[in-house]
C-alpha cells in the first residue's frame, strides 16, 4: 500500500471510491434513493475542485495502481472551540477495510496537519455509523460535546465529532 498526495488525474478514481463507500457505509442510514442516485461524474467534478483547492490536503491510498481509499483534511470549518484542523472525509472501499488503510490515512493527515502548524484535529461522523465511530474511538479520538445536523435525501441526520491532540499521534 502507498499513500500519496492526490493529483488531478486521480479525481475519477476518488469519485468511484466516494460513491461506492457511501453506498455501502450509509445503507440503512441515508435513504436508498439518495444512495442510488449518486453520480461518479458529479463526484469527479467535486474532486477536481477539491484537488485544485490548495487549502485542502487530499491524500489517496493505493494498492498497485488502484485507489482504494482517500482522506481530505485542512483547517477546521465549523468553529468548534479548541480544534483548529479537521479531517473532512475519510473513505475506504469496503473490500479493503480492516487492513490498516484508514489508520495509515489518518496518521498521514495528522502528521501533515501538525507539520502545517495545527495543534488539534477533529473528524465528524454520522451518529448512526457505528463502525466508523468504533474506528475513531480505537484511534484514540475523544468524543466532543458539539453536534451538527446533516441534511441529505430529505432526512436530517446527527453528526458527532471525535477530537485529537496532534502532539500525540495514536498508534
Amino acid at each position: 500500500m502507498l499513500i500519496r498526495r492526490a493529483v488531478l488525474e486521480d479525481a475519477p478514481q476518488i469519485a468511484k471510491v466516494h460513491v461506492s463507500s457511501w453506498q455501502t457505509a450509509y445503507a440503512g442510514i441515508i435513504p436508498d434513493e439518495t444512495l442510488a442516485s449518486l453520480s461518479i461524474e458529479a463526484r469527479t467534478a467535486q474532486w477536481q475542485r477539491s484537488i485544485n483547492n490548495h487549502r485542502n490536503l487530499n491524500e489517496v491510498a493505493l494498492i498497485g495502481d488502484e485507489i482504494v481509499g482517500f482522506a481530505v483534511s485542512g483547517p477546521e470549518r465549523d468553529q468548534v472551540k479548541q480544534y483548529d484542523s479537521e479531517i473532512y472525509a475519510l473513505y475506504i472501499l469496503q473490500a479493503h477495510q480492516g487492513k490498516g488503510i484508514g489508520k495509515a490515512l489518518v496518521h498521514s493527515a495528522m502528521k501533515e496537519l501538525r507539520d502545517r502548524g495545527f495543534q488539534t484535529m477533529l473528524i465528524w461522523v454520522l451518529e448512526d455509523n457505528l463502525p466508523a465511530r468504533g474506528f475513531y474511538e480505537r484511534m484514540g479520538g475523544v468524543l466532543i460535546k458539539e453536534t451538527l445536523t446533516f441534511h441529505v435525501g430529505g432526512v436530517e441526520l446527527a453528526e458527532i465529532a471525535f477530537g485529537y491532540d496532534l502532539d500525540t499521534i495514536p498508534g
